[in-house]
């Protein structure tokens, strides 16, 4: 079984156990939980379950496990002749989460 969630603008294709790396959410406490409730689309034995554009009563149960940093990307601006050189940094933080479970809204319920 597997689901494709939105978070920030970003699709993930998530399964149940797998550990993921989303944008920092700052109301997000270690060892609590976070529900996505933006569920594109499901996929189960069955077979793929499309929303339009969301699937009705869907959600993805998550586990936050840490806060973790992401790596170094360099920033250089440089003009040549004009003795113009800068070299600035950054480096993201990202909430490490592992889905615990995918629910699937009765299919009876939702006609």
């Amino acid at each position: 079984m597997y689901a494709i969630i939105v978070d920030g603008g970003r699709q993930y294709k998530v399964t149940p156990g797998q550990r993921l790396d989303i944008d920092l959410r700052q109301s997000a406490e270690i060892g609590g939980t976070i529900e996505f409730t933006d569920v594109l689309a499901i996929g189960t034995d069955d077979g793929l379950q499309v929303g339009t554009p969301k699937v009705a009563g869907a959600k993805v149960t998550a586990k936050v496990l840490s806060e973790v940093k992401g790596p170094k990307i360099y920033i250089q601006k440089f003009r040549r002749r004009k003795d113009y050189r800068r070299r600035t940094g950054h480096r993201q933080t990202y909430t490490r989460i592992e889905v615990s479970d995918i629910q699937v809204a009765d299919a009876a319920a939702t006609e």
